[in-house]
């Protein structure tokens, strides 16, 4: 069965939307999925289960979680060979020395992506952005919460999208693919 990644968008940042990592984990077992793990406290679940589009399983844990754990939050799935795109696509990692203010935006309609292309080419002082085929890349020099070019690219995507950190996406490509190893 291939294996996939659930990236919920905005949970368990400060007191709304929480969702204890164990009761997903349960909750994604009980819809059928197998072999799941989640990495961190803020919403990445790996698991695998029978192919089917990642938009149709995004929708159906999405329900479920607002139905059995009380929270409404947008969910992005990738497949693992998604996952391996987006870590192959970033022509930012070898220059970007501190993997927690290098950020990987992703949506579920790639369509959106395309639309950033404009500012991959504006000067951002100290910061870059790097289109890829599967993801947006920022990097924030001087930290996240500093960033001007991270807000505009997450209002240009205009699609539901969320983010991760590199050495973040980092694990999760490996808890994907220890299987491989």
């Amino acid at each position: 069965m291939p294996c996939y990644v659930a990236l919920f968008r905005g949970i368990n940042v400060g007191k709304a939307k929480r969702i204890a990592m164990a009761d997903l984990r349960v909750l994604l077992e009980k819809l059928g999925f197998e072999d799941v793990k989640t990495l961190l406290n803020s919403g990445n679940a790996v698991f695998t289960v029978a192919a089917a589009p990642a938009n149709k399983i995004a929708g159906e844990i999405r329900a479920a979680v607002a139905k059995k754990l009380g929270v409404d939050a947008h969910v992005i799935v990738k497949s693992a060979k998604d996952v391996k795109g987006i870590m192959t696509g970033n022509a930012l990692a070898a220059t970007s020395p501190d993997h927690s203010r290098l950020l990987v935006a992703m949506t579920s309609d790639s369509k959106a992506l395309a639309a950033l292309g404009e500012l991959v080419d504006r000067q951002w002082g100290n910061e870059r952005i790097h289109l890829g085929k599967h993801a947006a890349y920022v990097w924030c020099a001087d930290g996240i919460l500093e960033s001007q070019a991270l807000p505009v690219l997450l209002k240009a995507l205009g699609a539901p999208g969320t983010t991760r950190n590199w050495a973040t996406l980092g694990k999760i490509y490996e808890l994907m693919t220890e299987d491989e190893r």
